[in-house]
């Protein structure tokens, strides 16, 4: 199975079709998509112009989006490396549990559901690597009262989500499901009364 760089070389090689070539961008994606493989794909088709149904796109919208994931990619691989150093550095101390935050990044090791989207069409407007140093930023500083994303308030506690997590915190603005360790307790109880009061609404 070709890895993440190799597929890269595939989409850039002016020798292949179009179409393989948007396959090859489409296979990446498996290998790193932090909003999950259908919203990353309809993000990086988003902002390169690229119709997400189109088989035979512009080389340099192809390009385009190519070079966004590229950019993220390399960036959230550095965090790994940073994180990994700083986690052997703790255990040569004698801590051996990893935090919330650690043990919630564990499970998204390599960049493939960072952050998932509820909806693969709702998701953040700026560029991926724009908004994991945003991520990264709020890991680092503790947890908050809003989106770690747009920074604004507006989460309601979703119980139907189809992926992992089943269940949690969504940001009705840039629709992010926002990972829990990096929510205060009254933020998440506040997200849960959300959810709480439109259920009593529809009665």
């Amino acid at each position: 199975m070709a890895g993440f760089r190799a597929l890269a070389r595939e989409v850039r090689n002016p020798r292949r079709h179009i179409t393989a070539r948007r396959t090859s961008l489409r296979k990446c994606l498996e290998r790193f998509a932090p909003y999950g493989h259908r919203a990353t794909w309809h993000h990086l088709c988003t902002r390169s112009g690229i119709t997400p149904e189109d088989r035979r796109p512009d080389p340099l919208r192809l390009l385009t989006a190519l070079e966004e994931l590229e950019e993220a990619r390399t960036l959230w691989l550095g965090y790994e490396a940073d994180f990994a150093a700083r986690r052997r550095q703790e255990k040569l101390l004698g801590i051996r549990q990893p935090s919330a935050v650690d043990d919630w990044h564990l499970r998204t090791w390599g960049g493939c559901d960072i952050i998932p989207c509820e909806s693969p069409s709702i998701h953040p407007d700026d560029r991926l690597a724009d908004v994991l140093r945003r991520l990264i930023a709020a890991m680092e500083s503790g947890p908050g009262a809003a989106c770690p994303v747009c920074v604004r308030p507006g989460l309601v506690w979703r119980e139907d989500l189809d992926r992992y997590p089943s269940a949690g915190p969504v940001c009705a603005d840039c629709g992010i499901v926002v990972p829990l360790p990096l929510l205060t307790t009254e933020a998440l109880a506040a997200a849960r009364r959300v959810v709480r009061m439109s259920r009593y609404a529809t009665v």
